[in-house]
């Protein structure tokens, strides 16, 4: 207390009976994977695509970390947190690997003339595709055309006649990428048109391209150790994260470099990662070339995830691959949480990340029914979908969770939020004389706050006391809890549902009865 001395007028500043509470962030981005260059195993803030390709390099064959930031932020996504795994080749007193997983390495590729031909599937062995290149079939045929033969394990899959290396319709280029399943060309040298020569050459694997980081990869790479600051484990000291991806988890599995055990293994870590932190969600992503029926076998049976921290989405997405100029099949978490952010800018955490168009996406991997889908829902299983007219959209909003009331993802996320923000705004309390007078102000703060989410739209109810309690007084705080120098202060909220079934009845009636009270 201040003293007196002479008359006057004093004027003094006092502290206000409530203070404010500031939202937290809610949409920060963690990915993990590989990179052509940057620091490793530490987690690099990014927000904007310079940064990444500033600090991180561009886009690298075998790799979907690049792509993923890259749809980050094109579908809506500001702030992100990047880690580069694997070993950095100028650190010294590392740990010697015990098992060594398979090499990284790109597509087999062949040299046919002044064509280069690449495997579409990643994990094709060596040798088992073939190209072979004879004469055309028909009457008299052009001098420059010729036959394309597409093998696989020796039998013959594909067959393009009357091809040509000259520019139209019979290029042989545009005939093989419009509509192979097998092989992609490319011309890799100009010159005067000439005939390919009759031949037959097996797609071989290239050398692993330098970019690649680390060229053997585990299950440790990815989960990292806490003491070390590796792998998603080093997040555990950035606060700001709210979501969780590691699309390269995929491009190892593709490569041979792990096995479908193994990426479970990883992704049941990233799911007890989040559960431990409390304030951040799992996006994972499904292995590829699965069907519908195939997708909710490894989930309900082989997979058994069951989290409120965690969520699936699937098919996998097309996009354009700019380290191969062509178009390609990508997980899509780094695309899923571009929309939650933009989702949470324009609607607020509140408003279920669905219905939501993903930009930058040609084509999905699999197209649906609703009969298909009506299997995958209930499953937890989010699905992306392609509607005539209304683009590829985001077709689902429900975690991983058996328990219905944490079945919906904007919930799960919006008690996040709440939580942090609770948990940030109120440490003023701690050390304060816990008496009354403390409780008040907690309530005041608190009521508050929810009041402003309530007119936001986040809380249901038509008044505050429908929408949410705060609870601090003797009841709650009886002397044997003061005494161990607690404070409890119980809260109750309503959030919000998503109108996820949207039923119309019709029902036919007589003309001429009025349906009116009169």
């Amino acid at each position: 207390m201040p003293t007196y001395q002479s008359p006057g007028v004093y004027v003094e500043e006092v502290a206000a009976g409530a203070r404010p509470l500031a939202g937290v962030g809610t949409a920060i981005a963690a990915f993990v994977g590989l990179t052509e260059s940057g620091p490793f195993n530490k987690p690099t803030l990014v927000s904007n695509w310079t940064q990444f390709t500033g600090t991180f390099g561009g886009f690298v064959a075998g790799s979907y970390l690049a792509q993923s930031v890259y749809g980050y932020f094109m579908n809506g996504g500001g702030n992100c947190y990047v880690v580069r795994i694997g070993q950095d080749p100028g650190a010294s007193g590392s740990a010697p690997r015990v098992s060594h997983p398979k090499e990284l390495t790109a597509a087999p590729t062949a040299q046919i003339g002044r064509l280069k031909a690449t495997a579409l599937d990643p994990a094709a062995k060596a040798g088992d595709v073939s190209v072979q290149i004879t004469d055309p079939g028909g009457e008299s045929p052009s001098a420059d055309m010729f036959k394309v033969l597409v093998k696989r394990s020796g039998e013959v899959i594909e067959e393009f006649d009357s091809a040509t290396l000259a520019k139209g319709k019979q290029n042989v280029v545009t005939m093989v990428n419009a509509t192979s399943k097998l092989i992609a060309l490319e011309e890799v040298s100009s010159g005067a048109v000439e005939r390919l020569p009759n031949a037959e050459i097996a797609l071989a694997a290239p050398p692993a391209p330098a970019a690649l980081p680390s060229p053997r990869l585990s299950a440790d790479d990815y989960v990292g150790d806490v003491a070390e600051r590796s792998g998603f484990a080093a997040l555990e000291a950035v606060e700001e994260v709210t979501m969780l991806c590691v699309p390269d988890l995929m491009s190892a599995y593709q490569q041979g470099a792990i096995d479908l055990d193994t990426v479970q293994a990883v992704q049941t870590a990233m799911i007890a990662h989040c559960e431990l932190m409390g304030d951040r969600i799992a996006i994972l992503d499904p292995p590829p070339g699965f069907n519908a029926q195939q997708i909710k076998e490894w989930r309900v049976d082989k997979a058994r995830y069951d989290s409120m921290y965690a969520t699936l989405y699937w098919p996998w997405i097309q996009t354009m691959n700019p380290a191969t100029g062509r178009l390609s099949f990508i997980p899509p978490s780094g695309h899923v949480a571009g929309i939650w952010g933009r989702n949470d800018d324009t609607r607020g955490v509140h408003k279920a990340p669905a219905n939501e168009v993903i930009r930058g996406v040609v084509d999905i991997e699999i197209n649906i029914t609703r009969n298909e889908h009506d299997l995958l829902n209930p499953e937890g299983i989010n699905c992306i979908r392609a509607f005539p007219g209304r683009g590829i959209r985001v077709w689902g909003a429900r975690t991983l969770s058996s328990d219905p009331a944490w079945r919906y993802l904007n919930v799960r996320r919006l008690f996040n939020y709440l939580e942090e923000t609770i948990l940030s705004g109120t440490n003023w309390v701690v050390f304060e004389p816990n008496d009354e007078a403390l409780w008040a102000k907690i309530r005041r703060t608190i009521s508050a706050f929810l009041v402003q989410e309530w007119r936001s739209g986040a809380l249901f109810g038509s008044t505050p006391d429908e929408a949410f309690y705060v609870k601090c007084d003797s009841e709650t705080n009886p002397s044997e809890g003061i005494d161990a120098g607690q404070v409890v202060c119980e809260i109750g909220v309503a959030p919000v549902k998503p109108a996820e079934f949207v039923i119309f009845r019709l029902a036919q009636f007589s003309g001429g009865t009025s349906l009116v009270s009169e």
